[in-house]
């Protein structure tokens, strides 16, 4: 190969590498849109097959590479009011009592029993990892029955934005789902935010990674009034459901515990005592001046190796300000009782 060739060839091989490799992507993604507008017009026809999960248990049983029966441990298969299993449904109350085409849509020619040679089954609603339609077209299952409660401030919400389906945190074949779960619902939570993951492994942090705080305790996951989904009004608010003591009111109020709890705490994790954003004096010190206070050294003895003051012991506010986050002593203006 002569040299103004070799050069050409190296010039030209990421392009044809990026081609390459986005060639599966190209045809996974034409063939989604394609599964999407076949689902779609399906749920229009409405073909709803006569024998329901009977019909479907044929071949998804406890042997097909994606199990099903593990639903009827949990309250999706159960024979109750309001589910997709029970029993003498009300026909106003669509889509219950429609068994596994409540949520995988009718099955149409999908249940055919013999195909024309290389033909290809007609698709049914998948979720999850297994997703074949849109987030929209998933949601707007769940959201036929789950569509009260936390559940109706999802529309416009952050995880709604973000195009999140339900079956990407939640697993409806399970006896029991993980997300609901205080011990194993960071896991799923984390799969998306790393960050608040490796916070929780911080030398201070809530107890999350021990199961005693869920993510659902503080965060509204369905749709809140703020981007942070907080489970009340205000992140103050959320704070004070199991710190109670810090709410007051108090006769000498601390004005950023009054304000914003974030503003000396990192709620997810730090490598702070008590969650602190810094370590005192240089916390305190990003509001209050240190010029002429007594913990500055005073006197050649005050400073190691000679004998420390009192003032000066760990160069810690705390030592005196005992009662940062207000206090209601007739003597506490300084808050330090």
């Amino acid at each position: 190969m002569r040299a103004n060739e070799y050069i050409a060839a190296i010039t030209l091989w990421p392009v044809l590498l990026a081609i390459v490799l986005s060639y599966p992507h190209m045809v996974q993604g034409a063939s989604a849109d394609d599964h999407h507008d076949t689902l779609t017009e399906k749920l229009h026809t409405g073909n709803y097959s006569r024998r329901g999960a009977d019909e479907c248990l044929g071949c998804h049983d406890e042997t097909f590479p994606f199990p099903t029966d593990k639903i009827f441990h949990n309250a999706h298969g159960q024979s109750i009011p309001h589910s997709p299993f029970a029993q003498n449904s009300d026909p106003k109350e669509f889509p219950t009592g429609l068994q596994c085409e409540a949520c995988h849509g009718p099955a149409g020619d999908h249940s055919k029993q013999v195909l024309v040679d290389e033909a290809a089954r007609r698709p049914m609603i998948n979720f999850g990892k297994r997703a074949n339609a849109g987030a929209d077209l998933q949601n707007s299952m769940c959201l036929n029955c789950h569509n009260s409660g936390g559940r109706i401030h999802w529309p416009g919400s952050s995880h709604e934005t973000s195009d999140l389906a339900c079956a990407d945190c939640h697993q409806l074949h399970s006896a029991e789902d993980p997300v609901q779960q205080p011990e194993s619902q960071a896991q799923t939570c984390n799969e998306c935010h790393s960050n608040v993951a490796a916070d929780a492994l911080k030398h201070s942090a809530h107890p999350i990674e021990e199961g005693q705080l869920a993510c659902d305790d503080c965060h509204q996951v369905h749709g809140a009034g703020d981007d942070k989904l907080l489970l009340e009004i205000s992140l103050n608010d959320t704070c004070y459901t199991c710190h109670a003591e810090k709410r007051g009111p108090f006769l000498y109020e601390h004005a950023p515990v009054a304000e914003d709890c974030s503003i000396c705490h990192l709620p997810h994790g730090s490598n702070q005592p008590s969650l602190l954003t810094r370590r005192p004096p240089q916390l305190c010190q990003g509001c209050h001046s240190a010029a002429g206070h007594r913990n500055l050294p005073q006197l050649a003895d005050q400073i190691p190796p000679g004998g420390a003051s009192e003032y000066l012991l760990a160069q810690g506010c705390t030592n005196c300000h005992a009662e940062v986050h207000g206090s209601n002593h007739p003597s506490g203006d300084k808050l330090k009782r």
